[in-house]
């Protein structure tokens, strides 16, 4: 080859490198994990945590902030609550009077925002729900949570309990996806609700929809909330992180998982939240069980590896073969019937 022409090559080689760094799709992500909220604590008190968490991440360039699960008060399923108890828990609205200021602020600072809360439709249904609001404040999309846990009847000589069956209605929107505004670089993002992250259908079918980045807000017990001893605070971490990095693996997604954590009116949550690369690997994961900002800068473009390789579904697919994950509920042994 002639010098001119390694010369020419060269040339090339260098304006597609810096054509490809001028279009990575990199977004600086932050995971706003909160400790408790207690069930005594005012609301305003709680949305100056917010908005504290909010600027933080701001002022490190986050353009996205991820909070938890009911973000805006303590995890009341742990009670047998009456009518006039439940009441004060649940949004009719949002955003509201009581929790504008966070929606205010983020506009002001021109950062945009996931969160979770409880919502009471005006058909009087009730959802766990999350919501996710662009930089200029408008509503992007939302979801309710599908995989509720727990029971409807509390359980007997159980100090917590896990009654998100009865004060939740099944979510109604399926796992759906979102397009991102220009600023988030068109993305393709999807949100899920703490157990929703322990079933790998919700995250295929976000994958199928070429999810790219996945949202998750949880309040997760340090101990077992079905009752025993067998689950410990460190073995309840290692499964939620177990569950982030093997599903964003198997649907080469970024994914954000960010708790609320700490003694919460006089219950443990785990925290661990992290953010976790379409690789399963995390790239960064909180150290306290307080409220603290997790920062990660996420190339999306980095999803491409396992979307056209490992993971191309269009490719490798067989869906002839999967009627029993929507066909039936219950374990069916071989010879016998379902149960019912």
């Amino acid at each position: 080859m002639s010098k001119s022409r390694i010369v020419e090559t060269g040339r090339v080689l260098l304006g597609a490198r810096r054509n490809a760094r001028e279009m990575a799709r990199s977004l600086r992500i932050a995971g706003a994990q909160m400790g408790p909220v207690q069930r005594d604590d005012p609301r305003a008190r709680t949305l100056d945590r917010l908005a504290a968490l909010l600027e933080q991440a701001a002022r490190q360039g986050a353009s996205l902030v991820v909070f938890p699960e009911l973000a805006f008060t303590t995890f009341f399923p742990r009670w047998l609550l009456s009518e006039k108890q439940l009441a004060p828990y649940f949004e009719r609205a949002m955003p509201n009077p009581q929790v504008q200021k966070l929606f205010d602020r983020a506009r002001e600072l021109k950062i945009g925002f996931e969160i979770g809360y409880a919502e009471e439709t005006s058909g009087a249904q009730r959802f766990n729900v999350s919501i996710l609001v662009d930089p200029q404040g408008r509503l992007i999309g939302k979801y309710r949570k599908i995989h509720l846990p727990g029971s409807v009847e509390p359980r007997p000589n159980n100090k917590f309990q896990q009654l998100e069956k009865r004060y939740f209605q099944y979510g109604d929107l399926g796992f759906r996806s979102f397009r991102a505004p220009p600023e988030w670089h068109g993305a393709v993002m999807g949100m899920l609700i703490c157990n929703d992250r322990r079933w790998p259908e919700a995250w295929r079918v976000l994958g199928l929809q070429g999810v790219e980045l996945t949202m998750i807000g949880y309040n997760s017990a340090a101990y077992d909330p079905n009752g025993g001893d067998s689950e410990g605070p460190e073995l309840r971490t290692f499964h939620a992180h177990l569950c982030v990095q093997a599903n964003a693996y198997m649907n080469a997604t970024f994914a954000v998982a960010v708790a609320k954590a700490g003694i919460e009116d006089a219950a443990a949550l785990i925290g661990g939240s992290c953010i976790v690369g379409p690789d399963g690997r995390i790239l960064v994961e909180a150290k306290t069980l307080g409220d603290e900002v997790i920062i990660a800068d996420c190339d999306l473009d980095l999803c491409l590896q396992g979307k056209t390789k490992m993971f191309d579904f269009a490719a490798h697919r067989r869906p002839q073969w999967y009627g029993p994950i929507t066909g039936q509920v219950g374990v069916v042994e071989p010879g016998r019937k379902a149960a019912e």
